[in-house]
């Protein structure tokens, strides 16, 4: 496996992370100074669609990886 691969990996395994700390929200990462800073400004549904879209663009950089 070389450096590429295993970074593909890696990128799965963290947007699968982020899918997760989007779906359950565990107070000690909700409530995080950062995500509290996009909460305010993007609204908590804007906050959700965000991660979501940086899950998807993480999974999706973290496939093209591991098939090339």
């Amino acid at each position: 496996m070389d450096g590429l691969a295993l970074l593909g990996l890696i990128l799965l395994v963290y947007a699968g992370a982020v899918v997760y700390i989007t779906l359950k929200k565990p107070e000690a990462i909700w409530n995080m100074a950062k995500i509290r800073v996009f909460r305010k400004l993007l609204g908590d549904r804007g906050t959700e669609i965000f991660f979501y879209l940086f899950a998807l663009a993480s999974a999706g950089f973290g496939i093209w990886l591991l098939v090339n």
